[in-house]
């Protein structure tokens, strides 16, 4: 009874070893002090690992390089990531994004959950502080004892254990943080201060002869920061060629009707132009709150075996507001000057309007992510040639509201006195330029709102039983078995009043509620905010206030809160069972030659199951949306399952006892994102004149498989410095290609075209005016089958709703699916340095990574591409100085242009992240051996960040952060 109770308080020793050699040897064990060391035992874990590995060893216990994973991954050669609130967020490697690359926690499959990205499977690094962390040691190549889903590589985070260190180590750390970010915002969205406390503790010991082991960390970290965006936020409406005619082509110059129409170098015949969607200015306050502890218990009954059970929890809080301005363009009356080429873009772009709204929401909305982990493990020794392990975990992750405004949302108001407008994009800012604004005239009024309720959860049931067996002197045989059952489920539901003509009148909100601001202060470190011609004012207001106001004005408080269920509901669960067998041998050649040879077997079933919205009718409420009415939802389940076998081959020549040559191939698998295989069609709940969107998943497509090559040669030529470079290739086959089929589902009747529309049509209404054509029904036709007419707006333009009748015509929709279709080649080379110049204390560590595919998105190109996302360039620059007493690092990293999606706002069209670099400085000081205090500096030069579509000129959104400083104290006891 108390061996069993005993081994179920314990960890395993093992835990740490997934799932390379190198965990089993003694260097990659030990948690070394100082920065330098840091580096020479990171340098350990490369040189004795089978295949292609790198990695970062914490400095000493509870003091990892940087205060978030993925911050310290970047400077890995091939790693690029992503940022999320000015913090990495999810990795890039080898060109291979987020959602393929496997992250375990100590050797064990994790859950993912993020609510901004609510059907990926990329593992945010945001949630985890560093503090527990020991070393991250990153898989480049494939090996059979791996778990699968990392194509780009797999990711071990370890914890520390407390028999890796025996005896006691305790230690304590505060910092205050003050993000620059938040001081560069608008009173409504900002946080009262600017400066925020970190803390984090650790304490670790042994007892009863090194057989029983505690450990305890954890940490809380709060910052509050800010980020000022421009963007097309619904992108660009084309591409169009030049000789076409539809909705939303320019003219070709001035005519009777628009005398002002007129077009600075016009794109011609096959020459292809977008014209952007709408401009918005946004103004986002963020605060942030971070929980992470860890319980470790071991205990080792006899020399022959060692028990561990560990329980991780993590807390991630956001609290965000946002204050935006925004004008819409409804592709009416324009003028234009535009570049030369095609694509070609616009420089100006102006539409001609009158007594339009001029658009300033707001929102005020939190989110909640909780991940929690309880593993156990034992490893079994019953001799000296035999090993056997036995882990098991249950893990989940689940993201959801924190707030009773829902996980998201959007209050708009506006003014409806918008003249003409006009948009200058020859500079990295986009200026919005509007004439006749008259905020006196035409007061500030809500009118349409949308409250968002979302929900993700993943759950991860693993057990695996592994074995290693010595045979002869030289050779080893390693074989397991595993059991993965995954669970994720992904929920969602929009409460959305479209009453954007004005949801009350002016008169219900006092102006008191609105509160003056200027647009140009919040983005001065990009080029072109200073333009005079910039329409710099516009109104913030407090969310919660406002909201209240319109509730009660309204009549209808419940719509203007979240729904309490979900209207979407994604729910999909794979079982996968494997067994893999390797055999590692050393053979004495005159070359020393080691080789890893394996395969391994993988079995899938997936079972999707989806709550579809049953869509009813389409209502006409404001000039461009038609949202969709949506009866009572059912449950549909859909199934696949497939198969895989995946050999590996690992081999490294000692060239020289310093030099070494790898080769390795091997075959991986990628799964398929939760929204491709998901059951049932999903329609977009609002409808514009064109059409409808909607998406239907596929759950028998089969995962992504990589055939893989890699040639390494490295050059230790010092006990800290080395040399190496990589080279590698990946073959990638069934990329689930997204493609659009046109569908009537539900057969639901628009007004757009039916009776009523062609007759205002034939009275002189344009087919574009959709204004004229609302006011010549609701006018000619109040009473006729689907019409309910309302009052007149403050301009005298009618309002109502418009169904659509029987007699109209049935809706077409695009519907997105997925298929097993696609498929890309990439290659690439990957340099490292890292030399530490004698004993002078200072070093530098450098690497560049150069990736290439043939298979780019083509900007000249009409319809819907296939391309790889994040695949870019990238290099680090680090130079270090440590003394006794001193230790400073100054971290320099790029990243290249990438192709972050094939799809904006308005449909097919490329984003591409333009190039950033950021500099971050740490500067440490040791006071004695136990005292030592620390200062930091996060993108100190305060860079900006941008995305564009086809051209420069297209803009998708640029940002503006600031610089973020930490300065702390470290006590060990």
């Amino acid at each position: 009874m108390s061996l069993a109770v005993a081994s179920a308080c314990a960890a395993a020793a093992h835990a740490q070893e997934a799932p390379v050699k190198a965990a089993e040897a003694e260097p990659q064990s030990v948690v070394v002090t100082g920065l330098r060391a840091s580096l020479q035992s990171s340098l350990n874990l490369k040189r004795n690992s089978d295949g292609i590995v790198d990695g970062i060893v914490a400095e000493d216990i509870g003091k990892f390089p940087d205060t978030n994973l993925a911050e310290s991954l970047q400077r890995i050669s091939g790693v690029s990531i992503d940022r999320s609130i000015g913090e990495g967020s999810k990795i890039t490697v080898r060109g291979v994004g987020p959602d393929f690359n496997m992250v375990l926690l100590n050797g064990r499959q994790m859950p993912t959950s993020n609510l901004g990205d609510l059907n990926g499977r990329a593992f945010d690094f945001a949630n985890l502080a560093s503090e527990a962390i020991s070393q991250i040691q990153v898989y480049k190549t494939s090996r059979a004892e791996s778990p699968t889903g990392g194509i780009g590589a797999t990711l071990n985070v370890m914890t520390a254990r407390p028999f890796e260190r025996p005896g006691l180590h305790s230690s304590v750390g505060i910092k205050g943080v003050y993000d620059t970010s938040n001081d560069n915002l608008p009173g409504d969205v900002k946080a009262s201060r600017s400066a925020t406390p970190e803390v984090s503790g650790l304490y670790s010991n042994t007892f009863a002869d090194n057989t029983f082991g505690v450990a305890l960390t954890g940490s809380y970290q709060e910052r509050n920061l800010g980020y000022n965006t421009a963007a097309v936020s619904n992108g660009w409406k084309g591409p169009f060629r030049g000789d076409e005619n539809n909705w939303g082509t320019i003219p070709n110059g001035p005519s009777a009707d628009c005398p002002g129409c007129t077009v600075t170098n016009r794109p011609t015949g096959a020459q292809l132009y977008s014209v952007p969607q709408n401009l918005n200015y946004n103004f986002n306050g963020v605060k942030r709150q971070r929980t992470n502890a860890q319980l470790t218990l071991q205990y080792k009954p006899s020399s022959t075996l060692v028990t561990t059970l560990d329980y991780t929890y993590s807390e991630n809080k956001i609290q965000t507001k946002r204050n935006d301005l925004s004008a819409w363009f409804n592709f009416g009356p324009s003028s234009s000057s535009w570049t030369a080429g095609s694509p070609s873009s616009p420089l100006i772009y102006k539409e001609f309007v009158a007594n339009s709204d001029i658009a300033m929401g707001a929102a005020d909305f939190a989110t909640k992510t909780q991940n929690k982990s309880v593993g156990f493990n034992a490893v079994w020794k019953p001799s000296s040639d035999l090993r056997f392990d036995l882990d098991t975990h249950r893990s989940t992750a689940t993201s959801g509201a924190d707030s009773p405004f829902g996980s998201s949302n959007t209050l708009g108001t506006a003014s409806f006195s918008r003249g003409n407008t006009t948009v200058d994009f020859s500079k990295d800012f986009p200026v919005l330029s509007i004439d006749g604004a008259d905020f006196v005239k035409a007061g500030q009024q809500v009118t349409g709102s949308v409250f968002t309720n979302s929900y993700m959860r993943g759950e991860v049931e693993q057990t695996q039983v592994k074995g290693a067996w010595k045979v002869l002197d030289a050779s080893e045989l390693k074989f397991g078995l595993n059991y993965t059952k995954v669970d994720n489920r992904s929920a969602f539901s929009n409460n959305q009043r479209d009453t954007w003509g004005g949801a009350t009148k002016p008169s219900d909100y006092p102006s008191s509620v609105w509160h003056p601001e200027t647009v140009r202060q919040y983005f001065d470190q990009i080029g072109g905010s200073n333009n005079a011609n910039l329409f710099n004012n516009f109104y913030t207001f407090n969310f919660a206030q406002v909201r209240q106001l319109a509730a009660t004005a309204s009549g209808l408080p419940g719509m203007y809160l979240p729904k309490t269920y979900f209207d979407n509901d994604a729910r999909t669960e794979e079982k996968s069972k494997a067994l893999y067998l390797q055999f590692n041998t050393d053979w004495d050649t005159a070359l020393p030659i080691h080789t890893s040879i394996g395969v391994r077997y993988e079995k899938t079933d997936v079972l999707s199951t989806a709550l579809v919205p049953a869509a009813v009718d389409i209502r006409w409420v404001s000039q461009n949306e038609l949202p969709i009415t949506f009866g009572d939802p059912t449950f549909t389940t859909l199934g696949g399952k497939y198969n895989n076998v995946l050999p590996s081959f690992d081999s490294d020549i000692e060239l020289t006892p310093d030099q070494k040559l790898r080769f390795s191939y091997g075959e991986t698998i990628g799964r398929p994102r939760y929204d491709q295989i998901q059951g049932g069609t999903t329609l977009n709940s609002l409808v514009r004149t064109d059409g409808g969107t909607g998406s239907q998943g596929n759950p028998a497509l089969k995962p992504v498989k990589s055939k893989n090559l890699d040639l390494s040669y490295e050059w230790y030529y010092g006990k800290q410095n080395f040399v190496s470079l990589g080279l590698f290739k990946k073959n990638l086959e069934n990329y689930a290609g997204q493609s659009r089929i046109i569908a009537t589902p539900f057969n639901l009747h628009t007004p757009v075209g039916g009776a009523l529309w062609n007759e205002a049509l034939g009275k002189g209404c344009a087919n574009t005016d959709t204004t004229c054509i609302r006011n010549y029904i609701f006018r000619n036709h109040p009473t006729a089958a689907g019409v309910t007419r309302g009052p007149d707006d403050a301009l005298g333009n009618a309002t109502g709703t418009i169904i659509g009748q029987p007699s109209d015509p049935v809706a077409q929709f695009q519907i997105t699916s997925f298929s097993n279709q696609k498929k890309a080649n990439l290659s690439g080379a990957e340099i490292n340095l890292q030399h530490m110049f004698g004993d002078s204390g200072f070093g530098v560590s450098t690497n560049y990574t150069y990736v290439h595919s043939g298979l780019r998105y083509d900007n000249n190109k009409l319809g819907e591409q296939f391309a790889l996302v994040g695949l870019s360039n990238s290099y680090n620059v680090i130079g270090i100085y440590e003394d006794k007493k001193w230790t400073s690092r100054v971290a320099y990293n790029w990243r290249g242009e990438f192709l972050s999606s094939t799809f904006d706002g308005s449909g097919p069209n490329p984003q591409y992240v333009e190039p950033y670099g950021q500099l971050d400085i740490s500067i440490s000081y040791a006071y004695n051996d136990k005292l030592s205090f620390q200062l930091e500096g996060i993108n100190v030069t305060n860079e900006i960040t941008r995305v564009h579509s086809r051209t420069k000129q297209q803009l998708e959104s640029v940002s503006q952060g600031g610089p973020r400083y930490m300065i702390g104290a470290r006590y060990k006891f």
